[in-house]
């Protein structure tokens, strides 16, 4: 079978193309997306790694209508309930306590005398940063580095009730998240698998978390369950 000129070349083209540019090129980051992955001074990775955990705080950064959407421009914790003495504990840092405080998104983190003075099912993290006061129709953006393509559980630690929330992938609807047990209020948390999620390709993708009344959420568990044949 003869093969043209042309088609040699491109062949070469694509090989080399992939030797050098390993995963970047399975990238499905939408290409006209503005926002960027969340670093600061602290933390400074970038894009959160899947598998792996994403803190729901470190949402992008890009602001209102590119990293998140919120119904209102004040952060109802960091940057208010906050700022109450009480509501900053002792010994704990402020770059905690006003954690992102200029910025719509509503965070807040755990204290001792509202998370930790009666039993959880699961305890979160001590000074764990949550995202809380949602409301319907918001949502908020992640820059993710998929190392591994392929199908993923999703683990989260939760106070209330289920929300309504989805994730969506590069714009697509991609998994219904349900909180399958109501757990009396914002302050007793527990912890449940909630769904499942495939990433076709490795790389840069970018993770949409819709949420409505009814829940903190602190964090998404990745944990693969299954590989496509050949994945690494």
């Amino acid at each position: 079978m003869k093969i043209s000129h042309n088609k040699l070349i491109s062949t070469a083209i694509l090989i080399i193309t992939q030797c050098t540019t390993g995963s970047s090129i399975f990238a499905q980051l939408p290409k006209d997306y503005k926002g960027k992955p969340f670093k600061d001074s602290v933390y400074t990775q970038g894009a959160q790694a899947i598998p792996g955990r994403v803190e729901l705080a470190y949402y992008d950064l890009g602001g209102e209508g590119i990293a998140y959407h919120d119904t209102d421009s004040v952060n109802n914790g960091s940057g208010k309930l906050n700022r109450q003495p009480d509501h900053a504990r002792p010994g704990v840092p402020d770059y905690i306590v006003h954690f992102r405080e200029h910025e719509g998104v509503d965070i807040s983190y755990t204290k001792d005398f509202a998370d930790f003075n009666h039993p959880n099912k699961v305890d979160p993290k001590v000074n764990q940063l949550y995202v809380g006061w949602e409301d319907d129709g918001e949502w908020t953006n992640y820059t993710v580095d998929v190392k591994a393509p392929g199908t993923y559980k999703i683990i989260t630690v939760y106070g209330f009730q289920d929300n309504k929330s989805s994730l969506w992938l590069n714009n697509q609807k991609a998994v219904d998240l349900v909180l399958p047990e109501n757990t009396g209020s914002f302050h007793h948390w527990t912890q449940a698998t909630v769904g499942e999620i495939t990433f076709p390709v490795a790389g840069l993708n970018l993770l949409t978390l819709k949420y409505n009344k009814g829940a903190n959420l602190a964090y998404l568990d990745f944990i693969q369950v299954y590989k496509p044949e050949g994945g690494k």
